[in-house]
């Protein structure tokens, strides 16, 4: 059946405006003026960012799975301790679907590659937030509940998420209307790797603060109060690879050591999605298991569980996330479309030098 599709054809790093370029990634590259078709087709051939879209689009099932477990087979709607849970779960959901339709279709036009990436952004800091609120009710050390950490934890992470949202929409083009408009191709970031750093930056502050005192809890605690239990191994094995995601994300190792090589498979991106997903899936586990052997004791010591301190924050940070996704994005929405020739060889032409207009 494949067989009798035409996938579109692919193209060289020389071939597609700079923009485009990813490093140490030579081959493989989709056409910049893709058509939302050819983003789905693309699916299905090998390109270099076929396993980036695998690798999350099929573990957004599985989270969204184990969500619809908790509310249905086990009614989590109607138990309000299990209320974090859901909202973690849901964050799981979202930010591998986002940043699997972000790769899919970032190669319709350069505006849309940053549009897609907005709310790649925003998912992610969504997720920060979902890991914040299910620590907050489950993971916090005996000793530092109803402390005023404790209690300032979550406003303090609805902040984060703002700060990482605005900081990483930042990173790729500056600031709206006053770094640019429209005509993004006239200001494009000075230094890619100084984007780069605030892209870093903008997602490892917040998951440092998050686990403050998960970091406490199995690294720094002793003695009575620490909540030395079972779970511990899982966040051991949650914060390794999270670690591990970071420095991938962080050198593009191997791709780097031999360009070329791992233009299909094995490039750093696809190995920091696996990586992440298998941290989020040990972090599930560990949180599932906390919440379990943990519910007696929590009842009666912590701060309760309401809809306002667990379901309310992560209302209110998509709500912010989308109002800054949409402010970053205005210019670009309201710039000229590019008008190109529908035959081959002119799409061809547009693919090597680029498009006056995104």
């Amino acid at each position: 059946m494949l067989s009798l599709i035409k996938f579109p054809r692919i193209f060289s790093i020389n071939q597609v405006p700079k923009v485009f370029h990813e490093d140490s990634i030579i081959s493989g590259y989709r056409h910049p003026r893709s058509s939302a078709t050819d983003c789905i087709l693309s699916l299905f051939q090998m390109t270099n960012e076929t396993l980036n879209i695998w690798t999350h689009f099929l573990p957004t099932w599985y989270f969204l799975w184990k969500l619809v477990t908790v509310v249905l087979m086990q009614q989590g709607w109607q138990d309000s301790f299990t209320w974090p849970l859901l909202v973690f779960l849901s964050s799981c959901c979202i930010y591998p679907l986002a940043s699997s339709c972000a790769h899919t279709f970032s190669t319709m036009s350069l505006r849309a590659r940053h549009i897609c990436f907005f709310f790649d952004y925003g998912a992610l800091s969504l997720y920060s937030l979902g890991s914040a609120i299910v620590y907050s009710f489950y993971a916090f050390p005996d000793k530092w509940l109803n402390s005023s950490f404790h209690q300032w934890y979550i406003p303090i992470a609805v902040a984060n998420t703002v700060i990482c949202t605005v900081l990483a929409c930042y990173s790729r083009l500056g600031f709206p209307f006053l770094q640019y408009n429209h005509d993004v191709v006239k200001r494009l970031p000075e230094s890619p790797k100084f984007g780069k750093f605030l892209r870093i930056l903008a997602f490892a502050y917040p998951y440092l603060f998050d686990n403050i005192p998960l970091f406490y809890r199995v690294f720094l605690c002793t003695g009575e109060g620490c909540t030395n239990n079972d779970t511990n191994i899982l966040h051991y094995k949650h914060i390794s690879l999270a670690f591990l995601t970071g420095f991938l994300f962080a050198t593009h190792l191997p791709e780097r050591l031999a360009p070329g090589s791992f233009d299909y498979i094995g490039h750093s991106h696809q190995l920091f999605h696996v990586c992440g997903i298998l941290g989020t899936h040990f972090q599930m586990l560990a949180v599932e298991q906390d919440m379990v052997t943990r519910r007696p004791w929590l009842t009666v010591n912590s701060i309760p569980v309401s809809s306002a301190n667990s379901m309310g924050p992560a209302v209110l940070c998509v709500v912010l996330n989308l109002i800054i996704i949409l402010l970053f994005s205005l210019p670009l929405l309201s710039g000229p479309v590019c008008k190109e020739s529908k035959h081959g060889k002119d799409k061809e032409k547009v693919a090597t030098k680029g498009c006056s207009c995104y």
